[in-house]
């Protein structure tokens, strides 16, 4: 399968991306090399291999999550750009709506 310049074209619409005519002649030349690949790998016969989530295994490293206390709630918050009270102040990120 291959990619022209206008499907790249809405592509780049749609993820609202501004792209240079030669920007687009190299992204229409990568995505159909990508597609060829995928093409090669559907070829394969995958019937029998069990479905995995990575090709290696991996293992959390990270710690369990405790509470502990800090002594100095003081010098916690003196780092905080702004602050109400005992809490930090972030900007809202959600609507009313």
């Amino acid at each position: 399968m291959t990619i022209d310049n206008e499907q790249v074209r809405k592509v780049a619409h749609l993820a609202r991306l501004e792209l240079k005519p030669e920007e687009e002649e190299k992204f229409t030349t990568q995505l159909s090399s990508i597609l060829e690949y995928f093409e090669q790998l559907s070829e394969l016969e995958t019937e029998t291999v069990p479905p995995t989530t990575r090709a290696i295994d991996v293992s959390n490293i990270t710690r369990d999550d405790r509470l502990e206390p800090f002594p100095n709630r003081e010098e916690i918050l003196s780092c905080a750009p702004e602050q109400d009270g005992d809490f930090f102040k972030v900007p809202k990120i959600m609507s009313e709506e």
